[in-house]
């Protein structure tokens, strides 16, 4: 009776791992698919409304939420890939365009690939699909759709790498708790401070920091204890 007790007690941390696993993954995926979904309805809304003037109904709902879909878990992959991370030190502009261009050819590639599933799935041959890329598929709106998909991913992208940047989740707190007045005077404070912290990393060694005592260790706590407290409290204590 012990040994199915003790094999169920040691499967439910393994079933824990893999729902932490699946969750974390979804979490990842979910802020690109949800940006995609919305990106990808206002390009065809704009569209339908251009073809209404020519009396031509279009709806595409349905291709714009697969193609969410597609571009988010494209996003997911790609993410794991070692590479992503090889301009992490560089200025902001060399990683942003990195990664927009990595998740760009990783799209491309999968759009054409499932344009041959497609074109096998109609009873074509592989040994036609290049013939059937020249001469039927429609480059045109597939060239199109990849632009914007370039656009999407650069602004996306510069979001992702500003969120980084600030601290994850310091965006959403910026745009969507702190009040306006409260945020002004945080990103103001905080940008002098982090600019008074790198200069003093800069001109004093580390082995200063820990001497208590010294102006600056005194400096240091100072500047840390200003980061850490509130809008409010902080301008409550210049005052």
């Amino acid at each position: 009776m012990s040994q199915p007790v003790i094999a169920a007690s040691a499967s439910i941390p393994s079933l824990r791992r893999a729902f932490d696993w699946a969750l974390t993954q979804v979490k990842h995926a979910l802020p690109p698919t949800i940006f995609f979904f919305i990106g990808f309805n206002l390009i065809l809304w704009t569209k339908r409304m251009i073809l209404e003037e020519h009396g031509i109904d279009f709806s595409g709902f349905f291709t714009a939420t697969v193609a969410a879909l597609l571009v988010g878990k494209a996003v997911l992959v790609t993410d794991n890939l070692p590479f992503m991370n090889r301009f992490d030190g560089s200025p902001m502009i060399r990683p942003i365009l990195f990664k927009s261009a990595i998740y760009w050819l990783c799209v491309l590639i999968v759009r054409l690939a499932e344009a041959l599933f497609r074109f096998l799935a109609a009873g074509g041959a592989i040994t036609d699909f290049p013939d059937f890329l020249v001469e039927r598929f429609s480059w045109s709106r597939f060239l199109s759709i990849q632009i914007w998909l370039m656009v999407l991913f650069l602004i996306y992208v510069t979001i992702h790498e500003l969120n980084m940047l600030f601290g994850d989740g310091e965006l959403y707190r910026l745009f969507f708790r702190w009040r306006s007045s409260e945020a002004k005077l945080t990103r103001r404070r905080r940008i002098r401070l982090l600019t008074r912290l790198n200069r003093l990393t800069q001109v004093n060694a580390i082995e200063a920091f820990s001497e208590r005592g010294s102006p600056v260790h005194a400096e240091l706590v100072t500047i840390l204890r200003e980061l850490a407290s509130p809008p409010a409290a902080a301008s409550a204590a210049r005052a």
